[in-house]
């Protein structure tokens, strides 16, 4: 079951149940909806995590809040800011572990420790190592009761991104690919709009609207001038909040980052244009296959004044970018907790082949298109069926006529 599942599906009953004198809602209700506020901040948060936050007393909910917009108070304070003197003797459900660090407003774990706030319920600890705990500690010093734990599995998957960033110095990396039922994704023409219908292309927006950052091959961006940006009209759902959120504060382009060793992307890239941060990925040059140092230095210059940032890494063994040397700067340098992979079969094969793909998203539609057509992926030493790469299914659903399906690979430990 998915997240938004899990999610709704608590806040539906939760709904049933308010209002009523005769249910007693639990404390895993409480934290449903917590989970539910968080998702409001879906599209906004970034680079920090999605946080909602129920304060209760006497099995009545008196404030609640969730982190809308980065640079904003935390869920805590909304929470604490709508309940007033209710606060005292009350229990927090919050999804992620109260912050003890001191930003515009100080630490949240204090806030709530100085509201009177008997007991503290949070799904999960703070993911970032050097601070994962000092919230906990802090308000147990202060005489504040603490869980952890309570719909972790939720939270966790809410947050997957960020948890990453923040544990292993790598972002989430989404792969999405648009198939035929034979498995191909273009014509030998390299024609492919449209293989899916129009739902799956707006769900493919909603995507795009949670992610730090889109990746693309240059060949795929010169191919189809690729815009790589959110269209916030093509967000459907209009009663989803995330959504609402989105129109209301300004929707939040992700980074564009492009992987071009030998910098042929045209100044006159449509992407340049957008509005949002274009982000080159280049090489030095040197190496086989290297250009002339007055080439790679005219072209970078053209690519600047044209409005992109080129950044130069580390190179593989063949001259091209070292994928995960580019994962470790999207994490670190520019902050990416979510990264959504919109490529041809040699970038996604190659991050497959890196062990850098952590979930596939696949829309397939009911079509065939025959075996000249272009395949999916790009894949190395796979000679023998025992090399196959496993994957494991976690949801398929219906949009329109095409389906949507979600795998991950199996020896992926990310979220555990």
């Amino acid at each position: 079951m998915s997240i938004e599942d899990a999610t709704e599906g608590a806040l539906a009953s939760f709904c049933r149940m308010e209002g009523s004198s005769s249910v007693t809602r639990q404390p895993e209700d409480y934290m449903a909806r917590a989970l539910h506020l968080a998702r409001r901040g879906l599209y906004t948060t970034d680079p920090n995590p999605r946080v909602g936050c129920v304060l209760v007393r006497g099995n009545q909910v008196v404030g609640e809040g969730w982190h809308e917009l980065t640079g904003e108070p935390h869920a805590e304070i909304h929470a604490l800011r709508a309940a007033g003197e209710a606060a005292r003797g009350a229990t927090a459900y919050v999804t992620l572990e109260p912050c003890s660090h001191y930003g515009r407003t100080g630490p949240c774990a204090k806030a709530l420790a100085e509201a009177g706030v008997d007991v503290v319920v949070a799904a999960m600890l703070d993911p970032n190592p050097q601070v994962s705990g000092r919230g906990i500690a802090m308000l147990e010093a202060a005489g504040v009761g603490t869980r952890v734990g309570m719909l972790e599995a939720d939270a966790r998957e809410l947050n997957v991104g960020f948890i990453s960033r923040m544990s292993r110095s790598l972002p989430h990396v989404r792969l999405k690919m648009a198939m035929s039922l034979d498995g191909r994704t273009a014509m030998a023409s390299g024609e492919s709009k449209w293989i899916t219908g129009e739902r799956a292309r707006r769900d493919v927006q909603h995507l795009r609207a949670r992610s730090s950052a889109i990746l693309s091959g240059v060949a795929s961006v010169i191919r189809d001038d690729s815009r790589l940006t959110v269209r916030v009209d093509q967000l459907s759902r209009p009663e989803s909040h995330a959504v609402q959120v989105s129109h209301e504060r300004g929707v939040r382009q992700p980074l564009r980052v492009i992987v071009d060793s030998t910098l042929s992307l045209p100044a006159s890239a449509r992407c340049l244009t957008e509005p949002g941060r274009t982000l080159v990925a280049t090489v030095s040059p040197t190496g086989p296959g290297a250009l002339d140092n007055r080439d790679h230095f005219r072209r970078r210059e053209a690519l600047v004044a044209a409005g992109a940032e080129v950044v130069t890494l580390a190179s593989s063994p063949g001259g091209q970018v070292d994928l995960e040397a580019l994962m470790h700067y999207l994490a670190d340098v520019e902050q990416c907790n979510e990264v959504l992979l919109e490529s041809g079969s040699r970038l996604s094969g190659a991050m497959l082949d890196a062990g850098l793909v952590n979930e596939l998203i696949i829309y397939m539609a009911p079509i065939l298109m025959g075996d000249e057509a272009r395949g999916l992926l790009t894949l190395s030493g796979l000679e023998k069926l025992s090399q196959r790469r496993q994957l494991s299914i976690v949801d398929v659903r219906a949009f329109g006529p095409d389906w949507r399906i979600i795998a991950r690979p199996v020896n992926d430990h990310e979220t555990s």
